[in-house]
């Protein structure tokens, strides 16, 4: 198990391109998160968490201190993306694991701009 693990890192740094999508994917997830932890102020503002169709009302809100879970999306995601581009890299190559990537790295960017939109 642990020459199978080393064994995919060594491909991972030897493929340049990926290695520097993967950095930019963990870089523009930190900043994601460093960036929304800055844009959660407490107060009276109760975030929209979830709608339904049943029950008395329709929209349900949740207190202020639900918006922390915008900030460990980021990190959550880029961390899967990464981790699962790698396994990809060794069973099926290098264009699908670097699409993986550049399909993480939109995923954080549109969650990006999710988070704005509800906190702002």
């Amino acid at each position: 198990m642990k020459e199978i693990i080393l064994n995919s890192l060594k491909e991972f740094v030897a493929n340049r391109y990926l290695l520097v999508l993967v950095s930019i994917l963990i870089l523009e997830s930190l900043i994601f998160a460093i960036g929304i932890s800055f844009s959660i102020h407490p107060g009276l503002f109760n975030p929209t968490s979830h709608y339904s169709a049943f029950g008395y009302q329709n929209i349900y809100t949740d207190q202020w201190y639900y918006l922390f879970v915008f900030v460990a999306f980021g990190p959550i995601v880029a961390l899967l993306h990464s981790i699962i581009a790698i396994k990809v890299l060794v069973v099926k190559g290098r264009p699908l694991a670097v699409m993986f990537v550049w399909l993480g790295i939109s995923i954080v960017f549109l969650g990006w701009i999710t988070a704005l939109a509800v906190i702002g």
